[in-house]
């Protein structure tokens, strides 16, 4: 499977010109034997760094960086490799899935726990 087509490989460099801003996901990966996930906002002008939320599936997802050319190397059991979630689309901001991955130990894309993830960001002001 290709995991970036050119028209997200240019969304997610367009999102990586703009610091500072909480961009929405523009995709998301995910090994499909595994509980690994990544939800990606922004690509580096190298067309390898993606800077997002990760989640290796140990309860401690994290925001940070991570390598495509890593992730397409991966060789899983049967013949797969990480694979791109082709129906994902972002709802919010990295930083409400960031807390609701917080409060529950890894990901979610559950619509309930990303609006009470973005209330509580908002509470805090």
């Amino acid at each position: 499977m290709i995991l970036l087509t050119p028209e997200l490989g240019g969304r997610l460099l367009a999102n990586g010109r703009l610091r500072d801003v909480d961009h929405v996901p523009v995709v998301k990966f995910f090994n499909p034997v595994g509980a690994a996930t990544w939800l990606a906002t922004e690509l580096d002008e190298d067309g390898d760094t993606l800077f997002g939320l990760a989640d290796l599936g140990f309860g401690s997802p994290e925001l940070g960086s991570f390598s495509l050319l890593d992730m397409a190397s991966v060789r899983l059991p049967f013949g797969l490799g990480i694979e791109r979630d082709l129906y994902f689309e972002g709802a919010f901001p990295l930083s409400v899935y960031a807390e609701a991955a917080r409060k529950s130990g890894r990901i979610v894309l559950d619509e309930r726990r990303l609006r009470e993830a973005a209330a509580a960001l908002r509470a805090r002001g």
